[in-house]
């Protein structure tokens, strides 16, 4: 009988998993998950991303052994793993999805990749979602997304017969064994399929209703907004589940103007966008580490600012809003994907800092962190594509707009709770004898902003448009555009599921991970 290894890698689930399926009604089938310290070490990872895996795998390890099989959770280098494991166990066939991660995972899958065919072994990799290797014509793209939306969900295997491991592997390491980031944030989401299930379905029957008009403001995100982003992250649940979930709900409710259709309908556009951005990682591996638009290359390289970076990291810009929304993203791992925006932009205007440092940072505090969203959206507010046009926020004024009486800023910058309204914004204006009265003592004095919010952001401005309108710079556009561009819908799908990409390109602000 055939013998066969299922790769798990940010996959886990046996719900509407291609790999497993496929592996399962092929024989005998070896669950194996690697955790790898060399990718468990890269600047992007932190000890909240490994501690939501292990309890994802938890939860994976039940659902194996509930369908007769076992998960092998193993530590090494995973081309080692591989070796080792066939030349105890020989197996003919691979299996895992397609993967878009960050540069060493793609340099990882490479070297496996080679291996294999050395080996005579077929690595077989179903795609996992709307992301399409090896695309030569980014006018096929939506076709092939909404094609996979609207397939069937794969059930969980009936049984499983399961391959042992072929030697006995200790408990996993801790993080800190593996010399993992130690960020943790205390109220982070915890993994797991089941609680990915739990939040779904609260989102799906009762916060869906507050989606449209509640996810721009950090006070009502929290509940707004999905949270389901970090169970697509680790895989805990398929889109595609997700997907025809939303649309039995929506079939199921008497209008399709209520609030809870109109606000599942708005997800399920943000919901294309996020393939929509991965997909530009899949085609172009190297945006995660240099410039889209390579006329941009030197805009910001050389005039790295450490101090302004220490200031932002610690949550000390002056910026009540940006520094409220740092301190609550160290506590939750989270925040709402306008702030996110805000943060960047603030990183990458009035502060001046290259989007490859920021964005490294952010990647460890967001517990959702998806390469191929995050750098795209490093680099579309730091206005590097050549393809967005910049959005610039004022933190003064977002803060007016979305925390008009400070309630969120209060929550998370205590010294500021007695501030009356006037001053709570720019309180660097009150006079020491005013903080005195505010009870804003020496121990706990606010930090002065780091530049002038208006200099700062018009220096940054003129730098920025300076360099868009050199020639060969625009010159340069139209290739990006042709690359990575989206493309208006040429017609409407035909499905009983009514799964369709959205008809118009959403604003930069809508682009980021907003069904989080």
């Amino acid at each position: 009988m055939s013998q066969s290894v299922v790769w798990f890698k940010k996959d886990l689930r046996v719900h509407d998993h291609a790999a497993l399926t496929a592996a399962v009604k092929r024989g005998r089938v070896c669950c194996l998950y690697i955790i790898e310290p060399s990718l468990w070490r890269s600047p992007d990872a932190s000890t909240q991303h490994y501690e939501f895996t292990i309890e994802s795998l938890r939860d994976l390890y039940v659902a194996i052994k509930r369908l007769g099989g076992q998960l092998h959770v193993v530590t090494g280098e995973a081309l080692d793993v591989l070796q080792r494991l066939h030349a105890l166990m020989p197996f003919d066939a691979l299996y895992s999805h397609q993967e878009t991660g960050n540069a060493p995972s793609f340099t990882r899958d490479i070297a496996v990749g080679n291996w294999c065919r050395q080996q005579g072994i077929a690595w077989h990799e179903p795609i996992q979602f709307g992301v399409v290797r090896r695309l030569h014509n980014r006018n096929l793209w939506q076709a092939a997304w909404e094609e996979h939306m609207q397939q069937d969900c794969l059930p969980a295997p009936a049984r499983i017969d399961a391959l042992p491991l072929p030697w006995t592997e200790p408990r996993p390491p801790s993080a800190a064994q593996l010399c993992i980031d130690p960020l943790n944030p205390p109220h982070r989401q915890k993994g797991g399929r089941q609680i990915g299930l739990e939040i779904l379905n609260d989102f799906l029957e009762v916060r869906s209703e507050q989606y449209r008009g509640g996810i721009s403001s950090p006070l009502s995100a929290p509940t707004a907004c999905s949270r389901i982003s970090p169970y697509f992250t680790y895989g805990c649940l398929s889109m595609r589940e997700v997907v025809h979930a939303m649309v039995d709900v929506m079939d199921r409710e008497s209008s399709r103007e209520s609030r809870k259709s109109k606000g599942l309908r708005a997800l399920m556009s943000r919901l294309y966008w996020h393939c929509h951005f991965i997909q530009k990682l899949e085609s172009e591996p190297e945006l995660e580490y240099q410039n889209v638009h390579r006329g941009y290359d030197g805009l910001r390289e050389d005039d790295w600012n450490e101090a302004n970076f220490v200031a932002l990291s610690e949550g000390r810009t002056g910026w009540p809003l940006v520094d409220a929304c740092v301190l609550m993203l160290k506590d939750t791992g989270w925040i709402n994907f306008r702030m996110r925006a805000m943060i960047v932009s603030t990183a990458a205007y009035p502060l001046w800092l290259h989007w490859r440092g920021v964005g490294q940072w952010l990647a460890r505090h967001f517990l959702d962190y998806e390469p191929g969203i995050h750098w795209s959206q490093m680099q579309m507010q730091a206005g590097t594509t050549g393809i967005n046009i910049p959005r610039i926020y004022n933190p003064i004024k977002q803060a007016r707009d979305h925390d008009p009486k400070g309630v969120f800023v209060r929550r998370w910058i205590p010294a500021l709770k007695k501030v009356p309204d006037t001053w709570l914004f720019e309180p660097w204006h009150l006079t020491p004898e005013m903080q005195l009265q505010f009870g804003i003592h020496a121990d706990n004095r606010l930090p002065v902003p780091v530049v002038d919010l208006e200099a700062a952001t018009r220096e940054s401005k003129r730098r920025l448009y300076d360099r868009r309108s050199d020639a060969d710079v625009k010159a340069g556009k139209k290739a990006i555009v042709e690359k990575h561009a989206s493309r208006r819908r040429s017609s409407q799908p035909t499905s009983r599921r009514r799964i369709n990409s959205p008809t118009q390109t959403p604003s930069p602000t809508q682009h980021a991970l907003d069904f989080s």
